[in-house]
C-alpha cells in the first residue's frame, strides 16, 4: 500500500440501455502520498513508455488513494468516452 505500482485491470461492464457486456482494459498508475519521493517522481514519468508497449487501453486512472480507483470512478470515465 506504501508503494508505486502500474496496474492492468480487464474490466467488464454492461452498458447502458442493456446493450450488451462490454470489457474494457483500465489502465492504473497507483502513487500515493506515502510511497517515497523518488517513486511518486519515477513512476509518473515512466508511465506513457508502458502505456505504448500495451495495446488496447481503454482508460486510465491515476490514483492516490483507494477512493479514486474505485469502481464508480471507472465506470464515470467509461461513460464519459460515449
Amino acid at each position: 500500500k506504501d508503494e508505486c505500482r502500474y496496474a492492468v485491470y480487464d474490466y467488464t461492464f454492461t452498458q447502458a440501455g442493456g446493450e450488451g457486456e462490454r470489457n474494457k482494459l483500465v489502465f492504473v498508475l497507483w502513487t500515493p502520498e506515502t510511497a517515497k519521493i523518488k517513486q511518486k517522481m519515477l513512476y509518473p514519468a515512466s508511465k506513457d513508455a508502458i502505456k505504448k508497449a500495451l495495446l488496447g487501453i481503454g482508460t486510465e486512472i491515476q490514483a492516490t488513494d483507494l477512493s479514486e480507483a474505485a469502481e464508480s470512478v471507472v465506470q464515470e470515465k467509461f461513460r464519459l468516452m460515449k
